[in-house]
């Protein structure tokens, strides 16, 4: 492929280290978590970390959604097409999430706060199930003004593509305002995923006033649920919720794009140019090859988005996708499968078409 696509691609989100750990479902009742969610630790939840390092079969992991994306899609792209932008302390988990980027050939652009530790996340696996609770620390420090810098502007200059998960709401509003302007203004593609049901619902007014620049959105089911119970769309129709969203109002002349996961059930995806929404059968992992399902929604946009860039079909892109989300699911945490990963489309993915 001749495009060139050196800093292609730029992702922002909060970088994390995961404590991982299989837990029994009286540890959730404990702390008043959920099976499959994700949420911001509170004051009942700071004994939660220490708890699965004392008592569990722990493992750390290198993680944050926004990261963990932008490495699948890097090792699917050629050399040097993704930069990872987030905050981080000066400590030994920012050693570890830098070393698990550069093993990827992911770059990053980190912002160190030596006054705060590296940001976790405690990921409490229930069988195909995770629950996550993320301490963001020094991640929540990211600074607008790390954006603004002119050798970090020229990261953003320089991209095509934008990937920003909707945890950095929770951060940094103006740089995600920031980059999908730019995005607009010099017709390049900007990407976001809803990647909590919190999020649509804490956040509605930002998630609202950001749409409009969106030209991917990604998501699952529950977020999606939410994000049709925040903006009144009157149904739980995840086909219909798609489209709904997909017809949501947009600047510029790219038509949006809506693609929401649901694990091993159907991917559906709508489009603002069309009446028709298509439905994604998903080739189901076996029960005994499965490791968990942390990382497999980040996979799935990582391979999305690494097929996009280089100008794949839709068709393609989600079946990509739902490759390397199968692959992270027969792993132990949001890992890639070791050795090289190349995707080869099967030629005859194709969808179900259904008209809304």
């Amino acid at each position: 492929m001749s495009q060139d696509l050196n800093g292609a691609l730029v992702g922002f989100c909060n970088p994390l280290l995961d404590i991982s750990a299989v837990v029994g479902d009286n540890l959730l009742e404990q702390y008043n978590l959920k099976a499959n969610d994700a949420i911001l630790a509170s004051a009942e939840h700071v004994p939660l970390f220490q708890t699965l390092i004392d008592s569990y079969d722990a493992k750390f992991l290198p993680g944050g959604a926004g990261q963990n994306t932008l490495r699948g899609a890097q090792l699917l792209l050629p050399a040097d097409s993704a930069v990872f932008i987030g905050a981080v302390g000066d400590d030994e988990n920012a050693k570890r999430l830098q070393g698990a980027a550069s093993k990827a050939g992911l770059r990053t652009n980190y912002m160190v706060n030596p006054e705060k530790p590296t940001g976790t996340c405690a990921l409490l696996i229930t069988g195909a199930n995770r629950s996550m609770v993320a301490n963001l620390s020094a991640a929540e420090t990211f600074q607008f003004a790390h954006t603004q810098k002119a050798e970090n502007w020229a990261i953003i200059e320089k991209a095509q593509y934008y990937y920003i998960t909707g945890f950095f709401f929770t951060v940094s509003p103006d740089t995600i305002e920031a980059v999908a302007k730019h995005a607009l203004e010099n017709n390049k593609t900007f990407t976001m995923n809803i990647s909590a049901p919190f999020v649509p619902t804490f956040y509605k007014g930002l998630v609202e006033k950001t749409l409009p620049y969106i030209d991917i959105l990604f998501g699952n089911e529950t977020e999606a649920a939410s994000l049709s119970e925040a903006f009144g769309l009157g149904t739980t129709d995840i086909k219909a919720i798609a489209k709904k969203i997909a017809d949501q109002p947009k600047e510029g002349s790219k038509p949006r794009l809506v693609v929401f996961t649901q694990g091993s059930e159907h991917t559906i995806v709508a489009s603002s140019d069309s009446d028709e929404v298509r439905i994604y059968d998903v080739t189901p992992v076996a029960k005994e090859e499965i490791g968990d399902s942390n990382g497999a929604g980040d996979a799935f946009v990582a391979a999305f988005l690494a097929q996009h860039i280089q100008g794949q079909s839709l068709d393609a892109c989600v079946e990509a996708g739902h490759w390397l989300g199968g692959e992270v699911v027969r792993q132990i945490g949001p890992n890639y499968p070791t050795g090289e990963l190349k995707f080869i489309a099967s030629g005859d993915f194709t969808a179900a078409i259904e008209k809304i």
